[in-house]
């Protein structure tokens, strides 16, 4: 696979491997911290450079990692959407963070439905799972959308140490009875 020609696209945005372009809008995204409390918490710009090359690193490591969501109206980097499974992760997920100013407008589940259909069509994944933080009311609402239900709980490995999440989840023969009404 050419990760460089690697995109996906849905009506409203282009989801495209990250690159050094998308860093001012990733580091101001882990600097809010209503943003990012559910995921880790806010990163100070050299701590948000490493998890943007961690993100690409893993892409040449694994064959995936979070695509950057690009909002075709605008052209703006709006959060970062897509299969994650770091070493230690509870599963195959399929993880999303949008920026807060675009919360509300479904960007997540219109995102994380084509990632779904991608990793179960390029991965060969038999399960999605989405790792959420049980007071995380609005990611527990997308989960919903995407028709993933409660599996279990879990706990992330480090640097998480060990944080308790909800696991939310479907496999491969739910999602593709259900393929198309998604988000």
């Amino acid at each position: 696979m050419d990760l460089s020609e690697l995109q996906l696209q849905t009506p409203r945005l282009l989801l495209r491997l990250p690159r050094q372009e998308d860093f001012e809008a990733w580091a101001r995204f882990l600097a809010d911290e209503e943003a990012v409390r559910h995921i880790g918490g806010t990163q100070p710009r050299p701590v948000a450079w490493r998890s943007l090359a961690a993100m690409l690193g893993a892409w040449h490591l694994k064959g995936f990692a979070m695509f950057s969501v690009i909002e075709k109206d605008s052209g703006q980097w709006v959060g970062r959407i897509g299969p994650w499974q770091p070493e230690g992760w509870p599963g195959t997920e399929v993880g999303w963070s949008i920026v807060r100013s675009r919360w509300g407008r479904g960007y997540a589940p219109e995102a994380a439905a084509a990632c779904i259909d991608w990793a179960f069509d390029n991965l060969g994944w038999d399960e999605v799972i989405h790792t959420i933080a049980p007071e995380n009311a609005n990611s527990r609402a997308v989960a919903a959308k995407l028709g993933s239900r409660f599996l279990r709980m879990g706990l992330l490995p480090e640097p998480h140490h060990g944080k308790p999440v909800e696991i939310w989840g479907q496999d491969r023969a739910g999602w593709m009875a259900r393929r198309g009404q998604h988000a």
